[in-house]
């Protein structure tokens, strides 16, 4: 499935191969014109006037052993937005394919198909933000080469049913594309990176971004059938990933317990702010949460949004028209939700 669905063009396509791409131990290096004389600014160590190895493949062996996958299936790019429009360029001609994306979600899958003159097919999720999967049959098209799917759900917050996701692997002649950037603050059990290797046509996305707290540095990746993520290292940029974002994202994977804390703070301050936000005069509906923020229904949204920005206080207004009247509000640290819940409270 996987060959007859990627670009016929890319199939013999030659990448970019620089001298580093073939040796990457050597005495000295004469090959990329880089100066040899070091850099003016350094960096805890890293040889800021070198390359950065263009497969990161340390990273992606650190990454391997925490998720228990082989090495060969996973891909790391400049956070998981590159990572999405290398996808659709891999797989989807300008013009012709299309992706499905089951809204209302992550904007960033529309942009990235826009951006490649690929047809965007709206598939609205249920009642519950589940996948209907009557619905997303009839909606598919033959020319539909990608669906796109988030769990827990942008911004909705909820997990998708692993069964109905892999129903779709199993029913659907694409590739399916679960992005779990805020999969480690579920919970119940939704990862479902080790089903990969059990369904061809399955792509997980995963972030440093929200968990791990490293946004400021853009690293993302997926897990992928290695066929797919030999391609997309032939396709993507000669060097995606530089050499300082790789030294801190495996500096940070050596500390777990930073990620333990902090998820463990985050779900239980979600669980305080959705208790604080329901017994609020203003507020209509809080939906249950597995991810880092919770979506909230006011009576107006737009005049709560005006008043929180006036006091400096940054949510994020929705457009969809399902979503009317609600914001999406991101769990803080304690003070900064007791100044959240204290604004909302007072109504001047």
């Amino acid at each position: 499935m996987i060959e007859n669905l990627i670009r016929s063009h890319l199939k013999a396509f030659q990448p970019y191969a620089s001298a580093r791409s073939e040796v990457q131990q050597a005495q000295i290096f004469l090959d990329a014109n880089e100066l040899p004389l070091g850099s003016p600014v350094t960096f805890d160590g890293v040889p800021l006037n070198r390359y950065p190895d263009p497969f990161q493949c340390e990273l992606r062996k650190k990454l391997s052993a925490r998720l228990d996958v082989p090495a060969d299936m996973i891909f790391t790019g400049v956070g998981s937005d590159e990572v999405i429009d290398l996808l659709i360029r891999l797989f989807c001609e300008p013009a012709r394919d299309s992706i499905a994306v089951l809204e209302p979600t992550y904007g960033v899958y529309r942009v990235a198909a826009n951006v490649n003159a690929v047809e965007v097919i709206s598939i609205e999720l249920d009642e519950n933000f589940q996948l209907d999967l009557v619905r997303i049959s009839k909606s598919i098209k033959s020319t539909t080469k990608l669906v796109f799917l988030c769990s827990p759900n942008n911004p909705t917050g909820n997990l998708l049913r692993r069964e109905d996701v892999f129903t779709l692997c199993k029913e659907l002649h694409a590739i399916v594309i679960v992005d779990e950037a805020y999969i480690e603050f579920a919970d119940a059990l939704g990862d479902i990176t080790n089903e990969v290797e059990r369904h061809d046509n399955l792509v997980v996305l995963r972030t440093l971004s929200k968990a791990w707290g490293l946004a400021g540095i853009r690293l993302g990746y997926c897990i992928a059938h290695p066929r797919v993520v030999s391609y997309l290292l032939r396709i993507k940029a000669p060097y995606n990933v530089n050499a300082v974002t790789s030294h801190m994202a495996l500096d940070a994977l050596e500390k777990p317990e930073f990620l333990a804390s902090s998820i463990c703070l985050i779900k239980r301050e979600r669980t305080r702010l959705i208790t604080a936000l329901k017994n609020l005069p203003d507020v209509v509906h809080v939906y249950p949460s597995d991810a880092n923020f919770a979506l909230v229904e006011f009576k107006d949204a737009h005049a709560v949004y005006e008043r929180l920005a006036r006091k400096g206080i940054i949510v994020r207004r929705r457009s969809e028209q399902r979503l009317t009247n609600c914001l999406r509000v991101t769990v803080g640290t304690p003070s900064e939700n007791d100044l959240l819940i204290t604004t909302l409270a007072d109504r001047t």
